[in-house]
């Protein structure tokens, strides 16, 4: 239960720079008088106002503050919850919003609409139509439940009977449903995009081991064509080897020999040569000489003769010896030719077998670089141990996303349930049916105490049916301002009384603002007296009213507001 225990307040509407202050607990029965615009509602607004962070009546935030003084509005509530004690402060010029709990404030790091959010909740559990609804009735500016939307009356309902829970609840889980099904979503998303990406790592794959196997292939190809052709050269390299090794020595030992005897046969044909030519000039002399050109003597003719048939015969056997040497150098020549030959063809070998050598060692050189590439090939083989790697990675994210999926769907499944038993017609409708007959009966029971006897009925979606004692059946808005004022009284005790059993929104104070001045009767405030005497024992009660007769009605305590120097100022009347 709420038990506020006073209010006080300071440069707010018509109050001036000085506190007024009004102790709740003082007497049960309080009655509020004073002429129009001396002040008397705004306690109302200002209580409002500390609660609420709004007035009662239709006054902007604004118009709050003293228009002569324009600043240190200041409003303050006290009140004790399960024993503790609470102090409310809310301030316009400066701004200021603290809740109290003893000596101590709330931590106020969170917003002020959060912080509004805390103290409704978990200290006055009641919102700001609540409090309307069962706190204060008859202001002009106020809508009674029956003048209230089926919304607005099934939160007034829900407050009251403290399920409203169920629809914070109901409003996280709509938050959660909402973010589950944005992470379903994403996860579906996340799913097929690593699908994708397993297909492109597959081909990808694909694609690797083809390309790694088809050069593989060409270079294996290439390889095999180097060596057969390596093998081809080497096989005539055994051919030109043989030559090189084994026939051009003997054709060079065998050219050098023929070319020294050539040589040494030349000298002899040389020297044959030059006795031929001496022998030759000895026949000529003899032969044309019958005296001696030196000496002028005759030569012998027997021995000019005898010279000339010498030389004659030395010069056959000399030239019949050229003849055998030229024939001997012919032969030498030819041979040398035939081995030149030979030797040349050794020669050309031994620079086609060093070519092939260069060739062989140059294919070697390319046979290297292709194995080479292919064992870089085998690093490829590493990029696709990576990749077979990356494959089973991603087949194990899409695995642990669809076992997510799987745990959300679950969790999804458990929120549908859920919202069927949070939504209005689930377990919130459940306890109203409940309570229905319970708010029923009070209200027709407080109607009759009013000495208005008609059958009031609120069904489960709050729509009222009442019937007159023939049967006839009545909406609210058929009946008289009387008649509405007292099923709106009705209805605030019912309210009441429901909050009391079930210790939701329960509270020591209750203000009829202007209620006795409105539609009721001398025999509907005598009847109304006979209810607020039946709250004395644990409510305080506050009569707004500026009916000169309520001065007699018995009332334990009576509060005047009256203007002095155009400021609202409250006093006690003994």
């Amino acid at each position: 239960m709420i038990k506020f225990s006073k209010l006080k307040w300071r440069n707010f509407l018509s109050t001036g720079n000085y506190f007024n202050e009004i102790d709740f607990l003082a007497a049960p029965t309080n009655l509020v008088v004073g002429q129009n615009g001396a002040g008397k509602s705004t306690m109302l607004d200002a209580l409002s106002f500390a609660l609420f962070g709004k007035p009662h009546r239709k006054i902007t935030k604004a118009q709050l503050v003293n228009t002569i003084n324009n600043k240190d509005c200041i409003v303050e509530v006290y009140f004790t919850v399960n024993g503790m004690n609470y102090r409310i402060v809310r301030g316009i010029k400066p701004a200021r919003f603290e809740i109290w709990k003893g000596d101590v404030m709330i931590n106020q790091n969170s917003h002020s609409k959060e912080y509004q959010e805390i103290l409704e909740k978990n200290l006055l559990q009641m919102s700001h139509k609540s409090f309307h609804q069962i706190v204060v009735l008859g202001s002009s500016s106020f809508v009674p439940f029956m003048q209230l939307n089926s919304t607005s009356r099934r939160d007034v309902i829900e407050d009251l009977l403290d399920i409203n829970i169920f629809s914070k609840m109901n409003i996280i889980l709509k938050e959660k449903v909402s973010h589950l099904k944005t992470e379903i979503e994403t996860n579906s998303h996340q799913i097929e995009v690593v699908k994708t990406k397993i297909a492109s790592q597959k081909k990808y794959i694909r694609d690797l081991t083809a390309i790694n196997t088809a050069h593989r292939k060409e270079k294996e190809s290439q390889i095999t064509e180097l060596q057969e052709e390596i093998r081809t050269i080497n096989d005539t390299n055994i051919e030109l080897s043989h030559n090189v090794n084994v026939l051009l020595p003997v054709v060079t030992s065998q050219l050098n020999t023929l070319r020294a005897n050539r040589q040494e046969l030349d000298k002899y044909y040389a020297q044959f040569n030059v006795q031929v030519k001496s022998v030759v000039k000895d026949a000529k002399f003899f032969d044309e000489n019958e005296h001696c050109p030196t000496c002028d003597q005759d030569i012998a003719e027997d021995l000019r003769m005898s010279k000339l048939a010498a030389a004659t015969t030395k010069a056959k056997t000399l030239k019949s010896a050229m003849d055998k040497a030229q024939e001997k150098l012919d032969e030498y020549r030819n041979e040398i030719e035939t081995l030149e030959v030979q030797m040349q063809s050794g020669l050309d070998s031994q620079n086609q077998l060093h070519n092939n050598q260069q060739t062989i060692q140059r294919l070697n050189r390319n046979v290297d670089r292709l194995r080479m590439d292919m064992d870089d090939m085998a690093d490829s083989d590493g990029d696709m141990g990576q990749a077979n790697r990356d494959l089973e990675s991603l087949d194990m994210e899409v695995h642990e996303l669809t076992d997510t999926k799987y745990r959300l769907s679950e969790k999804s499944s458990y929120n549908r349930i859920a919202g069927e038993l949070l939504r209005d017609s689930g377990i919130k409708t459940k306890i109203i049916k409940q309570y229905v007959p319970v708010i029923n009966e009070l209200t027709n029971k407080y109607l009759q105490i009013l000495d208005f006897f008609v059958h009031f009925e609120l069904d489960e979606s709050f729509n009222e049916t009442i019937r007159s004692r023939y049967r006839d059946a009545f909406s609210y808005d058929s009946f008289s301002e009387g008649e509405k004022q007292r099923i709106d009284l009705s209805l605030l005790f019912t309210w009441r009384q429901i909050a009391k059993m079930k210790n939701s929104v329960s509270t020591n104070l209750l203000i009829l603002d202007e209620t006795f001045d409105s539609s009721l009767d001398g025999e509907g405030v005598d009847n109304l007296m006979k209810i607020i005497e039946t709250l004395k024992e644990d409510t305080n009660v506050f009569v707004i009213s500026h009916k000169a007769e309520l001065e007699d009605a018995h009332f334990e305590r009576k509060l005047t507001f009256y203007k002095d120097k155009n400021f609202s100022k409250l006093k006690e009347i003994t």
